[in-house]
């Protein structure tokens, strides 16, 4: 990743200083948004990479970058609109990207403040977190598992489309709840 990350304030338990890759195999990034205001749609992106650095005073940082022309809602007409100037527009803005500006823990749960480039917009957002702990693959890897889910408004990144209905309400919702299952290994120093 090419962008730099503020170190947090309190460090992930159990991590190992050193560089920790994301494993896209083992790995998702996931979305779901409203639609038609009785149901939900569901996609994910295919191509995504990242990293979490932990350091030995217990500090960590996140970088996460993804291809959004990867969106997969499991319907190609579908897909090919959300890649269009309506939704992304992947021919300009063909990356999203995530960097942590902090890591605290309040009233028993564990976020990840940074920031979300999404459609050329960058805002501050929260991550909600839960570890799933820290382990050595049969391959002798260390690997680690995370959680994480935050909400965002598709306005607030200039994904304005309005598609009204017939009967009031709208065709998609404007909240978008983004949705991580990580599993990153410890890269060799």
């Amino acid at each position: 990743m090419s962008t730099a990350s503020t170190p947090t304030t309190s460090g992930l338990s159990g991590l190992t200083a050193g560089t920790w890759t994301i494993d896209p195999i083992h790995s998702e990034v996931a979305f779901s948004v409203r639609h038609m205001m009785v149901g939900k749609v569901r996609g994910r992106f295919n191509s995504f990479s990242g990293e979490i650095v932990a350091t030995e005073d217990g500090s960590a940082t996140v970088n996460v970058s993804v291809d959004v022309a990867s969106v997969d809602t499991q319907n190609a007409q579908r897909d090919e609109h959300l890649r269009a100037a309506d939704f992304f527009e992947t021919a300009t803005h063909p990356q999203a990207t995530f960097r942590s500006t902090g890591l605290r823990a309040h009233g028993g749960k564990s976020y990840v403040d940074g920031e979300l480039t999404l459609h050329g917009v960058t805002r501050p957002v929260t991550l909600e977190l839960e570890q799933g702990g820290v382990t050595k693959d049969p391959y002798g890897n260390m690997r680690a598992g995370f959680s994480a889910t935050l909400e965002i408004a598709r306005n607030d990144y200039g994904i304005t489309i309005q598609m009204p209905l017939d009967g009031g309400g709208v065709v998609l919702g404007e909240k978008v709840r983004i949705t991580l299952e990580v599993e990153a290994v410890l890269q060799a120093a």
